[in-house]
């Protein structure tokens, strides 16, 4: 019994060590690689702060999940650089009851950082494998305020629409006219374009009465938008 007792102290140890570690790597995550390059929306630092990134890549990767650099999550896809999940979620400026689309449910980490300070989040993933696994570690971590749809991510969410803010974690040769449609009139949206093999660049989509404006941020790197075959 006592053999016993102090096997589950030393566990209890471990697994409270283990959840600290994490956790500082965050805060050094936010300190070094977002804060140091001009991030400062408070509660985007204390998101990205909280959510656990580690649970939501693959396992045999858990150890690289803070450091500044994308990560593949099977399936051809990847998960962006924590800097760049901080920037484009800074871009939307997203109100406490906001409702957000994000195209290209991936993991679940950038869906779980919208969460975190949006109203609700509607998530579309292609890859049925990568959606599945998204909804149910979401749920794991205890998000109530997600749903996520196994779709073509091109004709948006219609019948949730229309959306405060949508995010595309995708690289699209154009913006696709459904996402315009399902955006409010002073909604606005991000969302990078360009070809897999070429330049793309991070473009915020911005609608004022009606009228479209758009504007090129930065040149970034990702995967191509996948539409369905059927």
């Amino acid at each position: 019994m006592r053999n016993l007792l102090l096997w589950i102290i030393l566990c209890v140890a471990a697994e409270t060590e283990l959840r600290s570690d994490d956790r500082g790597d965050r805060e050094k995550m936010v300190r070094t690689q977002i804060e140091n390059r001009g991030i400062r929306e408070e509660r985007i630092l204390r998101a990205m702060e909280k959510v656990p990134r580690h649970l939501l890549v693959p396992q045999d990767l858990r150890r690289y999940a803070y450091r500044d650099r994308p990560l593949p999550i099977g399936h051809g896809q990847t998960i962006s650089q924590p800097y760049i999940v901080a920037y484009m979620t800074e871009k939307l400026k997203i109100g406490a009851n906001a409702k957000v689309l994000e195209i290209g449910t991936g993991s679940g980490y950038q869906t779980a950082v919208l969460a975190e300070i949006a109203g609700h989040v509607y998530s579309i993933e292609i890859v049925p494998e990568l959606a599945h696994r998204a909804q149910k570690d979401l749920g794991d971590l205890g998000y109530k305020n997600i749903s996520v749809r196994h779709s073509d991510g091109f004709h948006g969410w219609k019948e949730a629409a229309p959306f405060d803010a949508i995010i595309v974690t995708a690289a699209a040769p154009q913006i696709p006219p459904p996402l315009i449609a399902q955006l409010k009139g002073d909604g606005r949206m991000i969302i990078p374009v360009g070809t897999s093999f070429g330049l793309q660049q991070l473009i915020l989509v911005t609608k004022r009465k009606g009228d479209i404006h758009t504007r090129t941020l930065i040149p970034v790197r990702f995967v191509p938008f996948t539409r369905s075959k059927n």
